[in-house]
């Protein structure tokens, strides 16, 4: 069964005045006559972490990104064609747009009117756009990987690039519906020159040598993607095949100097892969692998690893040390391809579903194998102790677990905070109905997106009892409820001198991963 969630945004939300204006030549829309006139599609999907991104009016069912990167300059030549399905008639509408130069913009073939105003690109058809009508968007820009902006989707690399859009950041990649709950089909085309790559989400359908010694390589995501999860890479790599469970393909993009030296990590991947397949279900996508990014800076990204959609992003240092000490934070970022890909956040609030569960089973990996963690504890039970303990104090600098804004979205209390709910849950009802509310949730809302009350909703049709009290408390109180089944586990008071935020800045920094 699916289900396809979505946002509601509120109903005028439109950004302020333009900081800067673009024209095309087909300024002025063609007259109208009759029947409804049409509005502008409003500017926000009403998220409440990140309420500027997403535009409402629309959907988008696919991408096609068609990027040529020029070593010489730096510089990356794009167009991006969306097809878009309107759900009312709409004199103008907006993508998520920051720091690209657009050239062009064209609605299903015809000239558009367009303006950039702070990260939004406004567009103008020539006529309004009927409601339930399929459109095609092209806009035709260029963008400069190492733009300084406010925050980047871009990592430089001294050979090309790699993409990370979570949470905020993929438009400014590629003009979009910026949000993830509006999940669409991807298809790329990733034109370099010789000696370099080009790697995008999915699988390869097609490579082209052009008559200049430039090739081209076309990639198909298979299931839809989240704007956040897309994977562009650009540079010196080789690509290495291996078989998975159930002869899965599965395929690493690593640097071609480091490619021996990374053999131990990858040889990982099947083990991992099987593991997870035993308690969640098969792995949901046509491959699997691991990008570690080809950049020796340390500073590139902020993070360890990235879920990007069947490609994970990772700093290639990080993979280059012993099992007992990445195993577990590779097991957390496959775990995403269930919670965070597969099923994504129906809002940023919902964060605790993707990372919460990555941190859970990552750490069930890890005590499986006695491998101490950060604190030296070597048992669930102990770490989850540990985490009680620190419950009220991450509740009173954080807010609940399901209540982030944007400054604390990445911190403790959307990981750890996210399992020791998982945690009492389980304590709860027990270890063969907890395994039935995850399978049946992921089932729910397969290549969708959903929101805490449908995990609440699941587990409480699952369980055959409202769980709503119970779940909200833990999600949403602002002190720490008993943990089943350990009445003498005790919360330490709050230190109002450590009331600090836990703020990442940057918005996807993954080393706060307990895992680690």
């Amino acid at each position: 069964m699916r289900y396809r969630t979505r946002v509601t945004a509120p109903a005028a939300a439109l950004i302020g005045t333009a900081t800067a204006l673009t024209v095309g030549s087909a300024a002025h829309a063609a007259p109208r006559t009759g029947g409804d006139p049409g509005t502008p599609g409003p500017e926000t999907l009403g998220d409440p972490v990140f309420p500027a991104l997403g535009n409402d009016g629309y959907r988008v069912s696919s991408y096609d990104l068609d990027l040529a990167y020029d070593p010489a300059t730096g510089l990356v030549e794009a167009t991006a064609t969306l097809t878009l399905r309107t759900d009312r008639r709409l004199t103008r509408f907006s993508l998520d747009c920051l720091g690209l130069d657009i050239r062009s913009v064209h609605v299903d073939g015809c000239e558009a009117a367009f303006e950039q105003a702070d990260e939004k690109l406004r567009i103008t058809p020539a006529a309004a756009l009927r409601a339930k009508d399929r459109v095609t968007v092209c806009v035709a820009y260029s963008a400069d990987p190492h733009r300084a902006l406010p925050h980047t989707g871009w990592v430089v690399t001294p050979d090309g690039f790699a993409v990370c859009g979570q949470p905020n950041s993929a438009h400014t990649v590629f003009p979009c519906n910026d949000h993830p709950s509006d999940k669409a089909d991807f298809t790329f085309r990733v034109t370099v020159p010789s000696g370099l790559r080009g790697v995008a989400n999915g699988v390869l359908t097609r490579t082209e040598t052009l008559p200049d010694g430039r090739t081209a390589y076309s990639y198909r995501s298979r299931s839809p993607m989240a704007t956040e999860l897309v994977q562009i890479t650009v540079g010196d790599y080789v690509v290495k095949d291996r078989q998975g469970p159930h002869g899965l393909p599965l395929r690493d993009v690593v640097p071609a100097a480091r490619a021996a030296a990374l053999e131990p990590a990858l040889s990982l991947t099947p083990g991992l892969v099987e593991w997870l397949e035993a308690r969640l279900g098969a792995y949901p996508f046509e491959t699997y692998g691991l990008l570690p990014c080809n950049s020796d800076d340390p500073n590139a990204f902020d993070f360890t690893g990235l879920e990007t959609q069947t490609l994970t992003l990772y700093k290639p240092n990080f993979l280059l040390q012993e099992e007992r000490k990445i195993g577990s934070h590779m097991m957390h970022e496959l775990v995403h391809s269930w919670f965070g890909n597969l099923v994504s956040p129906a809002t940023w609030a919902d964060l605790w579903l993707n990372e919460g569960h990555a941190d859970f089973y990552g750490l069930l990996y890890r005590y499986e194998r006695g491998w101490p963690d950060s604190l030296g504890l070597t048992t669930m039970e102990a770490r989850m102790r540990d985490t009680y303990a620190r419950g009220d104090q991450w509740r009173h600098d954080s807010g609940p677990v399901a209540a982030p804004n944007a400054v604390n979205l990445f911190d403790s209390q959307r990981y750890l905070g996210g399992v020791l709910v998982l945690y009492a849950f389980r304590q709860l009802v027990g270890e063969d109905v907890f395994h039935a509310v995850e399978r049946t949730f992921l089932e729910c809302f397969r290549n969708s997106a959903a929101s805490t009350e449908d995990y609440i909703a699941v587990a409480s049709k699952v369980s055959g009892q409202d769980q709503s009290g119970f779940l909200r408390d833990w999600l949403y109180g602002t002190t720490t409820p008993r943990m089943p089944g350990h009445p003498d586990w005790t919360v330490t008071p709050v230190t109002p001198s450590l009331a600090t935020p836990h703020s990442l800045r940057g918005g996807h920094y993954h080393d706060n991963s307990a895992t680690l």
